[in-house]
């Protein structure tokens, strides 16, 4: 597609982005009208919305318009999951400037549509503006199928702490790349694509996970948020973590231990959840902790006699930032 998003126009722009759309059951009516209509089996919506702006949270130089779709679509339909939820819809909000060459938006609906497709959802609908800058918006609707959610407010003393998916890989792919370089390709491509694993969600619920919640800012940020919804301390056992040889080969030539990557690293949306300590997982969960009282056993008072942490590793404070914060220096 030859020229910019300006002189083809808002509604030529419309009509190229709503035709890369392919139907699902779910979306009952889809672009074209005031509104989408979409089915809602359970009669309660699971929703959820995330924004991405250039430079802050992609690159154009490192990541092309596909892989801004799918990953916009991944880190929201990943919320949707974790809630124990099944995705059933997303709704684009998009800002570009008018001297953006058409080609960026349709590719982008691209990688929307077919991350979509990966997780069982279809595009309902969405809107589009002039700007100065390109903002991505998804909000993602869902479908509990009866079951109820999945919150980060039941974990218990005693439960297990679990894991399915990656850590640390996108951290580590944000790292080769600031360094300008683009390989290892699997790590740098887990930056620009993540592979939230959303049948995890629903089936975590049906194995009776107590809290759940995916990897977007960090693992020790995320369980921070489990541990403070539920009154609890988790410990972190490091020993636990699935480094690769590859990872640490990074982190030797880059000079970051990558335990760092694997405990704090964003946006590979791995999902975590907590556990019965009696629950029998599957092999794709990963035992990584144990949930604590949030006083008693193995706590260890804060500066001034002040209440444990939340989160602590192989039984000590974590020194070090947490996760990721957008208003943090």
């Amino acid at each position: 597609m030859k020229g910019s998003v300006g002189a083809l126009g808002e509604f030529g722009l419309i009509r190229e982005l709503t035709s890369r759309i392919s139907g699902t059951p779910a979306v009952r009516l889809g672009p074209g009208d005031d509104a989408a209509v979409v089915a809602a089996p359970d009669r309660r919506v699971v929703a959820s919305t995330d924004i991405l702006v250039e430079g802050s949270h992609f690159r154009r130089d490192w990541s092309t318009a596909y892989d801004v779709g799918r990953k916009a679509a991944a880190q929201n339909l990943a919320d949707i999951a974790a809630m124990g939820a099944t995705p059933s819809a997303v709704l684009l909000g998009l800002v570009v400037p008018a001297e953006l060459p058409a080609t960026w938006p349709v590719e982008l609906m691209d990688g929307i549509r077919d991350e979509c497709q990966v997780a069982g959802a279809g595009v309902a609908g969405g809107d589009v503006v002039r700007g100065d800058s390109i903002i991505v918006s998804i909000t993602a609707l869902g479908d509990l199928a009866g079951r109820e959610p999945v919150t980060r407010t039941g974990a218990r003393p005693g439960d297990l702490v679990a894991v399915t998916g990656w850590l640390g890989w996108s951290a580590a792919g944000h790292a080769v790349l600031s360094r300008g370089f683009r390989s290892p390709r699997a790590f740098v491509e887990a930056h620009r694509r993540p592979e939230p694993p959303y049948p995890a969600g629903p089936a975590g619920a049906a194995l009776g996970a107590t809290a759940m919640t995916d990897v977007s800012d960090g693992l020790i940020a995320d369980l921070g948020h489990i541990a403070q919804g539920s009154k609890v301390r988790i410990d972190i056992e490091s020993a636990a973590l699935d480094m690769p040889a590859q990872m640490n080969d990074i982190g030797s030539a880059v000079g970051v231990d990558p335990l760092h990557w694997v405990l704090t690293g964003g946006e590979d949306h791995a999902i975590v959840a907590t556990f019965p300590p009696e629950t029998k997982l599957p092999a794709r969960w990963r035992v990584i902790g144990e949930v604590l009282p949030s006083r008693g056993r193995g706590a260890v008072p804060g500066p001034g006699g002040a209440a444990p942490p939340r989160i602590t590793v192989d039984g000590a404070p974590w020194e070090k930032a947490g996760g990721w914060d957008h208003f943090a220096g």
